[in-house]
């Protein structure tokens, strides 16, 4: 059948496949959307799976200040040769994710990074939130461990809806470059610096003092 270049572009938008992938995408699912998207989607991960156990030591580290310098993030991406550091479309990728890590905060790049007693810690305060609401204990056993997945996906960089493209996590999209660029991309680290973070500001303490000499 023919395949129209409207929808190749459609798919070719969804997925950041390349034109002549799309084309044979609609082609063996005789141009049903959405079968060709799922086709692409198991081409792409078994394509990122054989990467997987690539070495990349090349990259970037890219820069984004927000608010007039009072957010600045500073993240590596890697990938395996310095020609594809140089190439736009991970270039962009780079300053995507840092603009990224600007306005979603997470805390660390992915789950195996998350410090065991932090989560312990957060399971302690989804407990407590369950029996405050008088949940049985059985059921509160399957909220707290619903609750800590939901937030380990908002905490971690890679499982974070991608701020571009809410649709799809960070870690979709870093894998739809591999795929298309057909080198190994991986987020290694980043640091997040917002101005007074941390820092208890004398304003607050001046406020306590008045509250407290009012008797508040």
């Amino acid at each position: 059948m023919s395949i129209s270049a409207k929808l190749v572009k459609e798919l070719r938008d969804r997925t950041g496949a390349g034109f002549m992938d799309c084309k044979k995408a609609l082609a063996a699912t005789d141009g049903d959307l959405e079968k060709a998207l799922e086709e692409l989607q198991k081409k792409q991960l078994a394509s990122v799976s054989k990467k997987a156990s690539r070495i990349a030591a090349e990259g970037l580290v890219g820069s984004y200040i927000h608010m007039g310098g009072r957010i600045g993030v500073l993240v590596e991406v890697n990938c395996e040769t310095d020609f594809v550091g140089r190439n736009e479309d991970f270039q962009g990728f780079v300053r995507d994710v840092a603009m990224h890590i600007a306005a979603a905060n997470p805390a660390v790049v992915s789950e195996d990074e998350l410090d065991p007693a932090l989560i312990a810690s957060q399971s302690k305060i989804f407990k407590g939130q369950a029996m405050e609401e008088g949940k049985p204990e059985h059921i509160a056993e399957k909220i707290i461990v619903g609750r800590v997945k939901k937030w380990k996906k908002s905490v971690c960089l890679l499982d974070q809806p991608f701020v571009k493209d809410p649709d799809r996590s960070v870690l979709e999209v870093q894998n739809d470059l591999t795929t298309k660029i057909g080198e190994k991309i991986s987020i290694r680290r980043f640091v997040r610096f917002e101005v007074g973070d941390g820092i208890e500001k004398k304003e607050d303490d001046f406020a306590a003092e008045v509250a407290a000499q009012a008797g508040v």
